[in-house]
């Protein structure tokens, strides 16, 4: 009576305990319990209630359902972070039996950006598909943000697919949380320094999506002054020189701490005709500075075995033109993230990401850099071609026949070329010992760094490019080729990259989650499948007779006599 009037008693201190204590335990090798230290701070000052509406559930497939788990399981973790301010549901869209309000659900499910996808499975030898919706619409304050939660690099298996879309899990939904609750005047601010002759819809989508997260600006070279008050300074596809003094104002940014994001070119592609392109050298005066920073961005236009379509007349069908889609080899598909496959890469920028699409890229090489105090910059290769590539030098004329024409594997003996690089470090200004005193710049002139700054360059300003439909007069999402209807991730990429550069230690830090795949031995669970089924069977049964067996035998040991 003792020992249970103990047991009683501290089962009730345990439980008072827990209503003033927070205490969880990831006892998981992965830690893939354990929110991201951004993630636990943003949730922790939440001001008001968030509801989440996921629509991934139901009757879904294993890959599927290990997802699902994964997406309540984070919003559990959520839940107890924010202290219970984020509340979510579970609604099965299959799940709805009348014929019109299921269509009604569907429709306004797409209207709010969330897509179906189709999935194939073999129940009783047949097979069956299904329509599911693998997203969630997140709301805050009358406000709503679609969540995909499928995503991951295509080129992956599906089950490696899936497991990278458990990865991206925190991230999809933290970073859409981040969105909707960012306080007015608490956002990061990303320059835009626009030196370009590319219309203005031709950058739209890309701006608008930094606009969701990040409060944007133009910036003026020709105003007096160092660049300032701006966390990220983004430059895309600039095809104007840069003046000394332009340069001089990049540099001590840079230099000062600042991160810069530049989508530049190495050949300008124009006098578009009917039977091709002409490519010449573009000089932008910059490649001194980036030398200085430890790349160089050479006059050159990269062919890719692994590459994009476009239509092209192949011929006449009758009286008729027949156009077909075919390889367009300077339209490269960048497969390849620093460490081998997307799969492989720890870099938050790409770890998991898509296939991104390029268009008449050029190449780009490392070059020994030292920063202040003869440190070395730190430089993380982010976007590879394929081995299979052949380098035009520019000038060059880039002729539609050749997409006619089947290519010759052993020609395109380029090896793998570096189109995209991160540079870290304390960097060194490259007006260094030149300032004299009597230079008006010499006030606030700082010849080496101090702190940390972050340069990411990527040799084709055509990645943030988005197509235009001129019959709509609407712009394309950046990334979608209007002729295969596919979407790459450029949008992705750039987003990621702002993020990394703007707050390495953000919620960006959630991408670099690893789950590792642990799939089971098929052969050997076929052959003891019987076996396994009966152990799992009886053996909980058998256990808790054992059990039962060695109580009363203990008993009867202490009190039979």
């Amino acid at each position: 009576m003792k020992q249970i009037l103990i047991v009683i008693i501290a089962l009730v201190a345990v439980n008072v305990l827990s209503a003033f204590l927070f205490f969880r335990a990831d006892l998981t090798a992965e830690k893939r319990y354990t929110l991201s230290a951004a993630t636990q701070k943003m949730l922790a000052n939440l001001d008001d209630d968030i509801h989440v509406n996921v629509y991934l559930t139901g009757d879904l497939p294993p890959g599927f359902k290990r997802l699902e788990n994964a997406v309540r399981e984070t919003l559990d973790e959520f839940a107890a972070r924010a202290d219970q301010t984020i509340t979510y549901r579970f609604i099965d869209v299959d799940g709805i039996t009348e014929t019109e309000a299921k269509t009604k659900q569907i429709e306004l499910l797409q209207q709010k950006g969330l897509l179906p996808t189709n999935v194939f499975a073999n129940e009783g030898g047949k097979r069956t598909e299904k329509l599911i919706f693998p997203g969630a619409i997140v709301s805050y304050k009358g406000q709503e943000v679609p969540v995909l939660l499928l995503k991951g690099n295509k080129a992956a298996s599906p089950d490696e697919q899936l497991n990278q879309s458990y990865e991206g899990v925190e991230y999809a939904l933290a970073s859409a949380i981040r969105r909707l609750t960012q306080p007015v005047g608490s956002r990061r601010r990303v320059g835009l320094l626009a030196r370009t002759k590319v219309p203005p819809s031709r950058f739209s989508d890309l701006l608008a999506s930094v606009q969701e997260n990040y409060d944007l600006f133009f910036v003026d070279l020709t105003k007096p002054g160092p660049l300032a008050n701006f966390d990220v300074l983004l430059v895309p596809k600039p095809d104007q020189p840069f003046s000394d003094d332009d340069l001089f104002k990049i540099d001590q940014f840079v230099v000062k701490g600042g991160r810069a994001l530049f989508f530049v070119d190495g050949a300008r592609v124009d006098s578009v005709g009917a039977d091709g392109t002409f490519a010449q050298p573009l000089n932008l005066n910059t490649d001194e500075l980036f030398f200085q920073w430890g790349v160089r961005v050479n006059r050159d236009v990269i062919k890719d075995l692994s590459s994009n379509a476009i239509p092209l007349n192949v011929g006449n069908l009758g009286d008729k033109p027949n156009v077909q889609l075919v390889p367009w080899r300077f339209y490269p598909i960048i497969n390849n993230f620093g460490r081998g496959q997307a799969s492989r890469s720890n870099n938050p920028i790409t770890r998991n990401l898509d296939a991104v699409w390029l268009r008449f890229a050029s190449t780009m090489d490392t070059v020994r850099a030292t920063g202040a105090g003869n440190a070395p910059i730190r430089k993380t290769p982010l976007l590879l071609t394929s081995p299979y590539t052949q380098i035009r030098q520019a000038p060059v004329v880039v002729a539609y026949t050749e997409a006619r024409q089947q290519p010759d594997p052993r020609t395109y003996n380029g090896g793998v070329k570096l189109v995209g690089c991160l540079l870290e470090g304390r960097f060194r200004s490259l007006y260094a010992n030149q300032i004299l005193p009597g230079d008006p710049r010499a006030q606030g002139f700082m010849p080496e760094g101090t702190g940390g700054s972050r340069v990411i360059i990527c040799s084709d300003g055509d990645l943030v490019v988005n197509d235009v439909d001129y019959q709509r007069q609407t712009p394309y999402p950046l990334g979608y080729d209007r002729y295969t209807r596919q979407t790459y991730a450029n949008k992705d990429f750039a987003l990621n990259a702002i993020d990394y550069l703007a707050d390495p230690e953000g919620v960006i830090e959630a991408r670099t989650r690893q789950i590792t795949l642990r799939p089971l031995d098929k052969i050997r669970l076929q052959n003891e499948r019987t076996g396994w089924q009966l152990l799992n069977l009886i053996g909980p049964v058998a256990l808790v007779g054992l059990i039962g067996v060695v109580w009363q035998w203990n008993r009867k040991r202490r009190y039979g006599k």
